[in-house]
This record gives C-alpha cells, structure tokens and sequence, in this order.
C-alpha cells in the first residue's frame, strides 16, 4: 500500500428537501472514500520559512568567509542548498529548516526519500518559486504553490506527528 492510495472514510450529513412534523429539517447522511490529503494548514508559508532558513547560512557564509558578492553568494547557495538538502532528508528526512516547523519528507511509502529522489526533489524546488496572484476580498493575495516538486518527485512533505497516523492506515489498509 502506498500514501497515494489511501483512503479516508467519511460520513456527510446534508440537509433535505424533507421536513418532520415540528418543522425541522431531515439530514440525510451519505458515506463516501475521500484519497487521503497528507498535506495542512499554512504548509506552504511554513516550507518557505524553512527554506529561508536552510538556505540563509549558506549565504552569510559565502558572503563573509568566501568575500563573494550578494549575488554570487545566492546562486552559490541555491546549489549548496539543493545538495544539502537531498542528503540531509535521505538520512534524517527533514533539513534544519524543516525540524525547526516540525517537517518532514517522506516518500510514498512514508519512508525517508532516496538520494536520488530526493536530489530530484530538491532539484525541481525551483519551479515552486513562481507565485500565483489571486483576488481575495478586493486584495491581490501572492501565493506559491510548493507541491509541485513533490508531485514530480513521488514525495509529501508532513508533520513529524502526522507519520505515526499514516504509518497507522497504511497497515491497516494493506
């Protein structure tokens, strides 16, 4: 069994047509099998923290000890930050910024990535750095959509507490 092939069941209580005799409105309960959705809450800006911050020592690092410019320092670092993080979540499965917002990634059979695919994964990071306008209550709001290295790469970024219950279906639904 794999994280992409969980399911989750539900049960929907929605209103009918019917009423009884006191007036009140008669629910009519329907159960279907949601695809379970590893991903949460604010996971986007959270990712983006944890990236700024792996990425950010690299930077200062190449700035002060190496004298390279702002620039320089930044392309370097991406690169840097790419090779660190493949290794450090094909051992650990999180980098510094992730253990800080209790991330990890997982595979999609919620083991720690490969190097390889986790080298892919951080890799293809960079499409994730372009953002999506939408109009919310008469505001443009900026989004990034930090999902799509996953998609590609067969991995999910969690919640460290989340793998236990994950762990948990997929035993239970093998």
């Amino acid at each position: 069994m794999r994280v992409s092939e969980l399911k989750v069941h539900r049960i929907i209580r929605r209103p009918s047509k019917i009423v009884d005799k006191y007036g009140n409105r008669i629910f009519e309960e329907y159960e279907y099998d949601f695809k379970y959705n590893p991903y949460f809450k604010n996971s986007e800006t959270q990712r983006l923290f944890a990236k700024i911050i792996d990425i950010l020592p690299f930077i200062l690092i190449l700035i002060f000890l190496c004298n390279l410019t702002v620039l320089q320092s930044l392309l370097w670092s991406v690169v840097l930050v790419m090779m660190y993080g493949a290794i450090s979540e094909t051992i650990f499965g999180k980098t510094l910024g992730k253990k800080i917002f209790n991330l990890m990634v997982i595979d999609d059979f919620a083991h720690k990535p490969s190097l390889s695919r986790s080298l892919k994964r951080n890799i293809l990071c960079l499409i994730n750095f372009f953002p999506t306008f939408t109009d919310q209550q008469n505001k443009t709001v900026m989004n990034f959509n930090m999902y799509l290295n996953n998609k590609f790469a067969g991995t999910y970024i969690i919640k460290e507490k989340m793998l236990k219950e994950i762990e948990e279906m997929l035993e239970k639904q093998a």
